[in-house]
């Protein structure tokens, strides 16, 4: 029997994030270039989204690249660039067959220009779809994202737009690059790392947190049906008691 047929639709997590490790490694271990596990991880991308519109997952954030992955080998990072414009051409009937609205965070002004116009283009094409929401994190770093949100903020207060005790954790989530999302109830990571490393910092303060062994080409439908319906069994307290729920 599936993971998806034990998953209680009462209980959903709304938000699921995702960082996606062990491309490079998995790759390694078949004795083939570090990109080979990139363009397979594509597949576990289309495997991952898949599942949340199956499980009727309204948002899936994806850690896709990181601010700090700019200092990686340079034609690494030329063949993570073009796999993601190609992987936008591909994907977009699948985007539309299933309701799915791109949408992106981080410092986009970093990625080749050819990069930018179809994110852009995609985001557009989609922007009426509302089934599942995807965030795709492209040159996104959580402390850069705090440190815009804290400086936003100041220069608002220096213009007398807002007084400093009006700062809030409301209106502070709502100067963040997510302000349009819910925090995520679920975070995943596979490869067996144990750490967030620079990812939505603020906005994970109260997500369950599931590490998977298995490297990110691996990852299928079933993988995210059983981290599911494990966030599912555990006590979501937000500081109260058992008894308080």
């Amino acid at each position: 029997m599936s993971f998806l047929d034990q998953i209680d639709n009462i209980k959903l997590p709304q938000h699921i994030a995702i960082i996606m490790d062990g491309n490079g490694r998995w790759a390694k271990q078949k004795g083939k270039l570090r990109v080979f596990g990139h363009q397979n991880g594509v597949k576990a991308v289309r495997e991952a989204l898949e599942g949340c519109v199956k499980a009727n997952i309204k948002f899936l954030t994806l850690y896709a690249f990181s601010a700090e992955n700019w200092n990686r080998p340079k034609l690494e990072v030329m063949a993570l660039m073009e796999l993601l414009v190609t992987s936008l051409k591909k994907e977009i009937k699948t985007f539309q067959e299933n309701g799915v609205r791109l949408n992106v965070i981080g410092d986009i002004s970093k990625l080749p220009s050819n990069a930018q116009k179809k994110l852009q283009e995609t985001i557009e094409a989609t922007k009426e779809n509302t089934h599942c929401t995807l965030t795709l994190a492209l040159s996104y770093s959580s402390r850069q994202e705090i440190v815009d949100a804290a400086r936003n903020l100041a220069q608002q207060v220096k213009q007398g737009k807002l007084q400093a005790d009006d700062i809030n954790d409301e209106l502070f989530s709502a100067n963040l690059y997510t302000q349009n999302l819910p925090d995520p109830d679920l975070l995943i990571r596979t490869s067996g790392e144990l750490r967030i490393s620079n990812f939505l910092l603020w906005q994970i303060a109260y997500s369950e947190l599931c590490f998977l062994d298995k490297m990110w080409p691996e990852f299928t439908k079933e993988d995210l049906f059983k981290s599911i319906v494990d966030y599912q069994q555990r006590e979501r307290r937000f500081g109260k008691t058992s008894e308080q729920l």
